[in-house]
């Protein structure tokens, strides 16, 4: 087994600088667009300072994963390769892709861009993951948060390809890449426009003398204060 290699989030280039100085071995990013998963206002990165940071990160040793891990629009394909490009021209280590025709495209047009497979594919057994090494060169999968770490275990058994875990922050109940809640909720989508439960559709009410959190109207849980709740987060 190799070393084991700590990879953080950055918001921003501020965050992937203080993330790299305090220590990750890589950090994972994305463009200020609907091809990254986490499309918030004031978040993510121009293709402008995506360049300049990778230039950063490798001069202290550490590397750049770009992810690109939305689902493409049917007919609007060319913003996620634009993704792809820019990723590739900018010199990052590696892109990080749930759609099938971007894998494609990125495996065909870029052949020495290393490519890591989205928690957003949700590929959770032995055979999935067999299946993006085999059709696209994928080097490594980032696994489902909804696995155990004894199913963790046994599939690394199984696998030669990388692993890659999150291990704190994952709080929501749902599996990436297959949740409607926030689509059907808000009208916006993770899977197709990186945002999922936008801050102006949630809410926080007390009635009742009961706390009832809610997502574009509709309620998500009503617990008591101060009980523990069963929904952590919105």
């Amino acid at each position: 087994m190799g070393s084991m290699e700590l990879v953080c989030p950055a918001g921003s280039p501020a965050m992937l600088r203080a993330a790299i100085e305090a220590g990750a071995d890589s950090v994972y990013c994305g463009l200020r667009d609907e091809t990254n998963a986490r499309n918030f206002p004031g978040l993510n990165f121009s293709t402008a300072e995506l360049k300049a940071d990778v230039l950063w990160a490798h001069d202290r040793g550490a590397k750049v994963l770009v992810a690109i891990n939305t689902f493409a629009r049917a007919g609007e394909t060319d913003a996620w390769r634009a993704s792809v490009n820019s990723a590739a021209a900018a010199g990052a280590d590696a892109i990080i892709v749930a759609d099938l025709g971007v894998l494609a495209y990125a495996h065909a047009e870029h052949p020495d861009l290393r490519l890591h497979l989205s928690v957003q594919a949700a590929a959770g057994s032995p055979e999935a993951i067999a299946f993006y090494a085999g059709a696209y060169g994928v080097k490594r999968v980032v696994l489902p948060r909804v696995l155990s770490a004894p199913e963790i275990a046994a599939l690394v058994r199984e696998t030669d390809v990388e692993v890659e875990a999150f291990v704190y922050g994952g709080l929501c109940v749902m599996a990436e890449g297959r949740c409607a809640l926030s689509s059907y909720a808000t009208g916006k989508s993770p899977n197709l426009s990186g945002v999922c439960s936008p801050p102006e559709a949630v809410s926080l009410e007390e009635t009742d003398g009961l706390l009832t959190p809610r997502l574009g109207g509709f309620m998500i849980d009503q617990v008591a204060p101060g009980a523990a709740a069963g929904y952590p987060t919105l």
